[in-house]
């Protein structure tokens, strides 16, 4: 059944998503008010605040893909809206830092149901011609969300690092009472239970992952820990794929990574942010400390990259995938981005010029981001059947936590124990090298359907 008020889905559907993609990186800027509301608790600890919620999300948002297909993609949603506000909610009343690990990973769990299930009530809402705007729209949210997250905890933590969470509550309920009355329900028919024990191996594989990722520089890349951390990432992975390719309701959705056009999808969605990742971190980083801005100038001074992708994904970007195709889009995003990181690294310096440097390359790497992500994300909808849907946003989604992941770890190695000028400027080249590569992969996306048999 398709609703019939778009609008009002689309209203409902970002808002909940807007909130599931700012905790990736509102936290950010409230780590070290944190850690002084805990004396006592060391960095390694309280970084699990940060890399809990994005470990969790990125490793669950494939089964949720699937419980949405298969048991109702708005009771799924409604579900997630409900546990990632009550967690929001437990978050700002934790009392020490493993009860707010805790409660992070119960908000990560509501996020990863609401992130997918977003995108397939969207698209079942939207009719075909207005999908591709429709679905900008909903990731210019994304976009926005994830840029907005410094300078938004900058403003917040001036009151209280608990405000990071509770700023969730009022708009988590509003997304859950309108919610009730706007969406539909739509689901696929199918037997057989989604792989719960995939979904295990899928958690300890990217948990794995991103501790050795995480640990590396502390522990030596080398380190007996550290290895063994990569080879159970690794011996998990593979378990879990092999296992998803018998499994009649797997974790990983491979029928649909068959599809050309969708795993280029997501391998250029993965590189492209693992550069927009990176960037969020590294500007904080370079405006703080080689620029020496207090925390609420740095993300005031960020929120000209956040307004770009705004205005560029709702004015041009819905259009021109609708005309041209998701590919030459996301290449030009790509090249956009790539050439805003290339004016940081041949003009910015060691003393300030906000308008001469920093600032030019925001609107670059902005308008890049804008028209990344609403190209990228509408493959779903342009390459897969309805049944898939969900699981494919799922996957797609997937790829872009994962990306974020890996690109905040390689930029810790990248700037060292202590960053310098030089280590910036490192930085800047991976967030070029990303860039491009996105790109070249998402030239080679072309526009049609393919046919995926629906089991």
């Amino acid at each position: 059944m398709t609703a019939s008020r778009p609008g009002a889905v689309l209203l409902v559907v970002s808002a909940a998503a807007f909130l599931a993609t700012l905790d990736l990186f509102i936290v950010n800027i409230a780590l070290p008010d944190i850690r002084a509301s805990f004396p006592g608790s060391d960095l390694a600890t309280a970084s699990w605040v940060l890399n809990g919620y994005t470990v969790v999300f990125a490793a669950l948002l494939a089964l949720a893909g699937r419980f949405a297909d298969r048991y109702g993609r708005r009771l799924v949603f409604l579900v997630g809206v409900v546990v990632f506000t009550a967690g929001s909610a437990a978050c700002a009343a934790a009392t020490s830092v493993p009860m707010l690990v805790a409660f992070r990973v119960l908000q990560a769990a509501g996020a990863a149901l609401v992130t997918p299930t977003s995108l397939a009530l969207l698209m079942t809402a939207v009719p075909a011609a207005r999908r591709a705007v429709a679905v900008s729209a909903w990731a210019a949210v994304g976009g926005a969300a994830g840029a907005l997250g410094p300078p938004l905890g900058g403003l917040l933590v001036q009151v209280s690092w608990r405000w990071v969470f509770l700023v969730n509550v009022p708009v988590g309920v509003l997304a859950l009472l309108f919610g009730l009355r706007v969406l539909s329900e739509t689901k696929e028919s199918g037997s057989g239970v989604p792989d719960l024990l995939g979904a295990t191996g899928l958690v300890a594989g990217v948990g794995a992952l991103a501790w050795a990722l995480v640990e590396g520089p502390d522990h030596g890349w080398t380190s007996a820990g550290v290895l063994g951390g990569f080879a159970l990432a690794l011996l998990s992975l593979v378990w879990v794929a092999a296992r998803s390719a018998r499994h009649p309701v797997p974790v990983l959705d491979l029928a649909s990574l068959r599809v050309p056009a969708m795993w280029r999808a997501c391998l250029a969605m993965l590189l492209f942010t693992a550069g927009f990742g990176s960037m969020l971190v590294g500007n904080v980083l370079f405006l703080t400390g080689q620029w020496h801005e207090p925390v609420v100038a740095a993300g005031l001074s960020l929120s000209p990259g956040p307004a770009m992708v705004v205005l560029v994904s709702l004015t041009v970007g819905g259009r021109l995938t609708h005309r041209f195709g998701p590919g030459p889009i996301a290449a030009a995003g790509g090249l956009l981005f790539a050439l805003g990181a290339a004016i940081w690294l041949c003009r910015a310096g060691p003393v300030p010029d906000y308008p001469g440097t920093l600032l030019p390359g925001q609107l670059c790497t902005g308008a890049g981001v804008g028209l990344v992500m609403p190209s990228l994300s509408g493959v779903v909808g342009a390459a897969l059947p309805a049944a898939r849907w969900g699981a494919g946003s799922s996957m797609i989604n997937t790829a872009r936590q994962v990306g974020a992941v890996l690109g905040t770890a390689i930029l810790v190695v990248l700037y060292g124990p202590v960053p310098t000028m030089e280590s910036f400027r490192r930085g800047w080249v991976f967030l070029v090298v990303a860039a491009l590569a996105s790109a070249c992969v998402s030239l080679a996306i072309v526009r049609r359907r393919s046919s995926v048999p629906v089991p």
